[in-house]
């Protein structure tokens, strides 16, 4: 039986991962950014682990595990949370773009870190849901682009560090998809949101535990999933 850390999984593509692991009995470490929240992850995943820590605050994630357990076996640790802000350069702030480069590049690394010798011990695997932000940056994107930007470098970098130690790494690039996210996004563009036309959350779950089952003989270093119609 595997154990999966898994950060995102309240919402959106982290459900529909953990809700499938979960299904199959694998047990999850689910991190939460507060107590309250990882009450209610215990409660829609009986049996599932919580881990507390502030993505947004990643010096203080080292404290705060440090008053945790945390599991002595990690199969995987799947990078699933992440926050956006558009807006042109000319008008975000420094806290806008310390934000998100904290949630969604700075705390991956500091949770990679904290989690590598248990990883390095099951010969486990590392997923980071990017984004198509993290391959091109368009206008009013620059930092939340410039986040999943550093993302591919970090799991591309992290990749060739531990090749040796046999972990696997493999960034997974969605296309829009029907999340909470995704309706915060329209909301920032003015535009109507219609979830009908955009990604299953499900559909790219499947892409990520295909890539956790994948044969130790095989990985899928980088794999990029675009709404169907």
């Amino acid at each position: 039986m595997a154990t999966h850390v898994i950060t995102g999984a309240g919402s959106g593509i982290g459900a529909a991962v953990a809700r499938r692991l979960h299904a199959r009995g694998d047990d999850l470490v689910l991190h939460a950014r507060d107590a309250g929240r990882a009450k209610e992850l215990a409660a829609g995943f009986p049996g599932a682990r919580t881990l507390v820590g502030d993505l947004a605050d990643p010096d203080r994630l080292s404290w705060a595990f440090s008053h945790q357990s945390l599991p002595d076996r990690v199969d995987s640790l799947l990078h699933i949370a992440g926050v956006v802000d558009l807006g042109p350069v000319g008008e975000l702030t420094p806290k806008t773009w310390r934000h998100q480069l904290n949630v969604n590049l700075v705390a991956p690394a500091e949770l990679t870190r904290h989690f590598l010798p248990q990883l390095r011990a099951s010969r486990g695997h590392v997923i980071f849901v990017n984004s198509g932000a993290g391959l091109n940056a368009h206008a009013g994107w620059s930092a939340y682009a410039a986040s999943k930007h550093g993302l591919k470098a970090l799991a591309d970098s992290l990749r060739q560090e531990e090749h040796a130690a046999g972990i696997r790494v493999t960034s997974v690039y969605p296309g829009r998809t029907a999340s909470p996210m995704q309706a915060k996004v329209h909301q920032q563009e003015g535009k109507e949101y219609d979830p009908a036309r955009w990604i299953d959350p499900d559909s790219v779950a499947t892409t990520i535990v295909t890539a956790l089952d994948l044969p130790r003989d095989a990985e899928i270093n980088d794999v990029t999933v675009r709404p169907g119609r």
